[in-house]
Parts: structure tokens; C-alpha cells; sequence
């Protein structure tokens, strides 16, 4: 157990914790989603995830092997609801608490300001990070509704902590958003467009990335059709097997944690929670 954290569910196939093997994962949740602009509900999304995930066997048929990988799911953080600053900061230490027992974070959301402070940390140990940030969104807001700490503002405060930003599915943004990335070089975009007929193109750019990696997946990425419930769905998104090819030409890479947020359901066996089940259950295989 690591402090601030309470234990309300585990992943399916986690590892109990009482004796810790280095260079594995550890997985928390953040039920959070206090700076929520539409659909509320992402701070019940660790725990449907975490249900959704006993639905998977332990053999992975897409990639023709077994969940091998010891990860450890030590609950959810105690968060600060309406205190969006203060509960990235109690992410932050959380993550730094992980990295200290040499664990690397998977983060289930709760909304998609999570990430900053397991960026931040993350940074803190690393050179050269590099964010893949699968999103709907640029999440680039320097502020949102006068909040710099909001779910619309992740990515600028990653990008400000010195975090070099591939955006992946990107179809919905602001003009001062498209007027930051002019100013500014170390952020590649591919669009929703870009995915669905040139991916040969992204696997190639991913397969070349040097340095630590993390994986930011908010699930409004995806096609509402296939995950309808999250906090701003958004038309033209992507498909499960556009994640599948994504994971797999990055789990050759130095991935140094994973997020997936925004899952705002409130039913357990809900497509959105399972959809975002399958993709830790995917990570987790994929990984060696």
C-alpha cells in the first residue's frame, strides 16, 4: 500500500504487493473530476475499468500470448475534490513514490488532468521524455475557464515541464491552440484523418522516437460509437485495432508509464470502461 492511496478494486491478474519486483508496473487510479467541462462522471472511471478487466482471459488472441508481466495495483489515490492543483500534486508524489520502489505508473482516470502529475514526476526523472498523447483534444489551453490545472490544460503544463508532445487523433482544437504549435517545434501532430489513412506513416514515425516514453490515451480518442461515455465525445475517432497497431510499434520502446482517462461511466459493463480495460489488458501483454 502506498500512502494516500486506499484499495476499492484490483486489475485483473495483478500481483499482490507485499513483496515488490523491480521494473515492473504499478497501477493507481484517480476518481477526479472536479474541472469537468461536459459530461461529468470520470471519477467513477478507475473502478468500471477495473471491473471490465475480469472479462479478459489471460491468453491475448490479438497478439497470440499470455499476460506474462507482474504489475501491481495498489488502489486509488485520496484525492481533493474541487482542488484540481492539489490533487496533481498528490499524483506526483504518488508517482514518485512508485518510481522509488522502481515501478513505473499505469494511471486509470478520472479526468485527463491526472497526467500532469504523473508527467511531472516522470520528468523529473527522465531526459528527453516524450509524451504520446491520443486524444480528440490538443489539451493545450494555457488556461481553461481561468484554471491552469484542468483537464483542457494537460499538455501545455507537460509541455512547459520540458516534455517533447506526439498528439495522435487530434479532429477538435482552438485557434490559440493551432497559434501555439506554430510558435513552438517539438510537437508532432497526427490527425483523426491522418490515422485513418497514412498509419504506416505514424507506425514509422514511432518506431523512431529515442528516449523514455509515455503513453497518454484520453478515451475521447476513440469513435463515440465505440466509447460513448467519456467527458467530451467527439465525431471521426478512432477504432480499437488503430490502439492495437499503436501499442504494438511502441511496446518495443523505453515506455516508462501509461495513462488512460476519461472513462465516465457509471455502469459497470459499460463499452467504454471495457474498451478502456482492453487497452491496459493490451498494454500489459505487449510489454516484456
Amino acid at each position: 500500500m502506498l500512502l494516500n492511496t486506499y484499495e476499492p478494486w484490483k486489475f485483473a491478474f495483478s500481483a499482490e504487493n507485499d513483496e515488490i519486483k523491480e521494473n515492473s508496473y504499478g497501477i493507481i487510479g484517480v476518481p477526479f473530476d472536479s474541472t469537468t467541462s461536459y459530461h461529468s462522471g470520470a471519477r467513477l472511471g478507475p473502478i468500471v475499468v477495473r471491473e471490465a478487466s475480469f472479462g479478459f482471459e489471460k491468453y491475448n488472441t490479438v497478439f497470440n500470448k499470455d499476460l506474462t508481466a507482474t504489475f501491481y495495483d495498489f488502489g486509488d489515490v485520496n484525492v481533493v475534490p474541487g482542488n484540481c492543483q492539489k490533487t496533481c500534486e498528490i499524483v506526483r508524489e504518488t508517482v514518485d513514490e512508485l518510481l522509488s520502489l522502481n515501478l513505473k505508473p499505469i494511471i486509470i482516470g478520472g479526468e485527463h488532468s491526472a497526467s500532469i502529475g504523473a508527467i511531472a514526476a516522470l520528468i523529473e526523472k527522465y531526459e528527453k521524455l516524450t509524451v504520446i498523447h491520443l486524444d480528440a483534444h490538443r489539451d493545450l489551453a494555457f488556461e481553461f475557464i481561468g484554471e491552469k490545472y484542468s483537464h483542457a490544460t494537460v499538455m501545455r503544463r507537460a509541455h512547459e515541464a520540458g516534455a517533447n508532445l506526439v498528439q495522435i487523433g487530434i479532429r477538435s482544437s482552438s485557434l490559440e491552440e493551432e497559434e501555439f504549435i506554430k510558435s513552438t517545434y517539438n510537437i508532432q501532430t497526427f490527425k483523426n484523418r491522418d490515422v485513418h489513412k497514412h498509419m504506416d506513416a505514424i507506425e514509422y514515425y514511432l518506431t523512431n522516437i529515442d528516449g523514455p516514453i509515455y503513453i497518454s490515451i484520453d478515451m475521447d480518442v476513440f469513435n463515440p460509437a465505440i466509447a460513448p461515455r467519456v467527458g467530451n465525445p467527439t465525431p471521426g475517432g478512432l477504432f480499437v485495432h488503430d490502439i492495437e497497431t499503436i501499442l504494438e510499434t511502441l511496446c518495443h520502446k523505453n515506455i516508462v508509464g501509461l495513462d488512460v482517462v476519461e472513462t465516465a461511466s457509471n455502469k459497470l459493463g459499460e463499452a467504454t470502461a471495457v474498451v478502456a480495460s482492453k487497452i491496459i489488458y493490451d498494454f500489459l501483454t505487449l510489454i516484456e
